[in-house]
């Protein structure tokens, strides 16, 4: 089983070609946690599977860390177009997402996707937790996301959790929850995000689906100004520009997806997790 590992703004991925073995899809599912591991396996966020699905299309696969799946990682799906790139020699492509088929450009290490409008979008709410009221913005860019804006001076070092835990299972949220990005405007249209992801149940480096929606409803209540440049964790910068009047309008979401490693999963590893389960 080859694999190539990249990341998109910190968020890692392990990247399996399924030009390489038809049985791909049906094999990694039970795999994913224990490749995930960053102790006793390779270590990611999630594990993607390419399948060529006509002139330069792919149907993506994703599941998260714990294994489940997700219709849609934006920083996952940049670095599906990045391997599709080097791999297969597409330069621009249509990406086949559960969520929506994307295009997609890549120029190096960077890659833009056009993202949909997002859907299911709510009013500014107040959420209740511990007894202090916290107002999000709820909105679903491929998955469900919830916006707070805050000014905490410690913005980078400030603990998440318990705060970001409460309000990812909120039960004023639709069943599910749904992943929390928190953002600081800096201004002359840059924000700050940490994100809080369903699925790695942790912070991660970046969630790029949910730095779009931050950046949209940014854009949409005057925080910041188009185009919107999002730091994420690791230091990389993303570029959302709206396609139209935020936050209900598609946009180009940019960064760079990068080239981590290749690969093979050893066999005496893929036989210890049969014998060990």
């Amino acid at each position: 089983m080859r694999f190539a590992k990249l990341h998109g703004a910190g968020n890692d991925f392990l990247l399996f070609d399924g030009r390489d073995d038809g049985s791909l899809a049906a094999a990694l599912p039970p795999l994913v946690r224990r490749l995930c591991d960053r102790r006793l396996g390779l270590g990611a966020d999630g594990v993607l599977l390419l399948e060529p699905a006509g002139e330069r299309e792919a149907r993506v696969h994703y599941w998260n860390s714990d294994g489940s799946g997700a219709a849609f990682c934006a920083n996952a799906t940049r670095c599906a177009a990045r391997f599709a790139a080097l791999r297969w020699g597409w330069r621009t492509m249509v990406l086949r997402t559960g969520y929506a088929a994307l295009p997609a450009e890549v120029a190096g290490e960077r890659v833009t996707l056009r993202l949909p409008p997002p859907t299911a979008l709510r009013p500014r709410a107040e959420l209740l937790v511990d007894g202090e009221a916290i107002s999000g913005r709820y909105l679903v860019v491929g998955v469900p996301h919830l916006v707070v804006r805050v000014d905490w001076p410690d913005f980078w070092r400030r603990r998440l959790d318990p705060l970001a835990p409460a309000l990812r299972s909120h039960a004023a949220l639709p069943a599910g929850g749904a992943n929390v990005t928190f953002v600081r405007p800096e201004g002359d249209g840059a924000l700050s995000a940490r994100s809080w992801e369903r699925g790695v149940e942790g912070e991660t480096l970046s969630c790029g689906s949910g730095d779009a929606a931050a950046a949209l409803v940014a854009a949409a209540e005057g925080w910041a100004a188009a185009p919107l440049r999002v730091r994420t964790a690791s230091g990389r910068v993303l570029t959302v520009e709206p396609d139209g009047v935020p936050p209900e309008c598609a946009c180009r979401f940019t960064g760079q997806a990068e080239w981590v490693a290749d690969g093979s999963v050893a066999a005496e590893w893929l036989a210890a997790g049969h014998h060990r389960a």
